[in-house]
């Protein structure tokens, strides 16, 4: 049994004892009707054939695995060897448990003569052997197919593992480049006031570094890292043109979603919006769970109407990298909508909660 995986040894021993089972009863009804009186000879001699066949049976499936991917000739080279030892051990092992059997009954048990029991018994062996044959190919294709199967999802697991890295990748950047334009406005206005900004901006850069170097973090980690952000925002454009509020119900916190996600829609709602609108402006971040699934929504108001209204529907690079990102990470589970809100602008995601 040592070729048999344990979790199977079991079923297969189960499934032997049925096909004795099955294969006596049928004996058994013959062997009645000629006059037999000692019922368990039938079930000795069916159970003997099944036994040796059964550990053969394995042996066979060992064989045609070995023999897989090999040129067809040198299978049936070696078919045409293994076949006859096949024959010839379920002959002897057979034979040899009922003359055991036989003998510590202190009964005699005389077989056909050799020559019948080859024609005889060696029939049935080639009919098994090659049904073992067909159906062990059988198994060993289909296990082969699982582990194609299971390598190809493994691949395609790296492969969106390694594509969502890379659009993490851009994140950064992006919001590197944007922040610091934003600063420069006001270096050669307020000298102190942009010197602050610049200290605000190496802190949230360092927690930034720090939250990329992992795939997803919580909304609990995400929104620590748009709080800042929307401080440094409000310093630059000052209160009364920037009002903040973040509402994100205690459940939502603990989902995770890929890391740095809501930083540039937020960057994009803030640059963008408050330079479209001639008074104040409210950005709204807000998180929440229905029916199991994490709602994420920012949003923007202002005291005036929007001037016009964006002219690319899919909202810029930003949100293309951040539709791309959900897809890889959840592919249609996610869904993205966006665009006008009243006087202003709203970003809505709906993704699988997952803590």
């Amino acid at each position: 049994m040592s070729l048999l995986p344990r979790r199977w040894r079991l079923p297969y021993l189960a499934l032997l004892t049925v096909i004795g089972l099955l294969l006596s009863a049928s004996a058994l009804q013959a062997y009645r009707l000629s006059g037999g009186r000692r019922l368990w000879e039938p079930f000795l001699w069916e159970f003997s054939s099944v036994a040796v066949i059964g550990a053969l049976a394995l042996g066979v499936h060992a064989l045609v695995g070995r023999l897989l991917g090999r040129p067809w000739p040198r299978q049936l080279a070696a078919h045409a060897v293994a076949l006859p030892l096949f024959s010839g051990l379920h002959i002897a092992g057979m034979f040899g448990l009922r003359l055991a059997v036989y003998g510590l009954a202190g009964l005699g048990y005389q077989p056909d003569d050799v020559p019948t029991l080859l024609v005889y018994e060696g029939g049935k062996d080639a009919v098994s052997y090659i049904s073992f044959c067909l159906i062990s190919r059988g198994i060993w294709m289909a296990q082969a197919a699982s582990a194609r199967a299971q390598e190809l999802d493994r691949a395609r697991r790296e492969l969106a593992e390694v594509r969502l890295a890379r659009l993490a990748d851009q994140v950064q950047p992006h919001f590197l480049f944007n922040t610091l334009n934003l600063i420069s406005a006001v270096m050669y206005e307020d000298v102190a006031r942009a010197d602050r900004l610049l200290c605000q901006l190496a802190d949230l850069l360092r927690q930034t570094l720090a939250a990329q170097q992992r795939a997803e973090h919580t909304v609990r980690e995400e929104l620590a890292l748009v709080q800042p952000f929307l401080a440094l925002m409000q310093a630059r454009f000052g209160p009364e043109r920037l009002v903040v509020r973040i509402d994100a119900e205690p459940a939502a916190l603990d989902c995770r979603l890929p890391a740095l996600l809501l930083l540039a829609p937020v960057e994009n709602a803030v640059k963008h919006d408050v330079a479209r609108h001639r008074g104040c402006v409210t950005v709204v971040v807000a998180a929440a769970i229905e029916g199991g699934r994490l709602r994420l929504r920012i949003s923007n108001h202002g005291d005036t109407p929007v001037p016009e209204a964006p002219t690319d529907p899919d909202g810029g690079l930003g949100l293309r990298n951040l539709r791309e990102r959900l897809a890889a990470r959840h592919g249609s589970a996610a869904t993205v909508n966006f665009g006008p809100d009243g006087a202003g602008m709203s970003l809505a995601l709906e993704l699988p909660c997952v803590c």
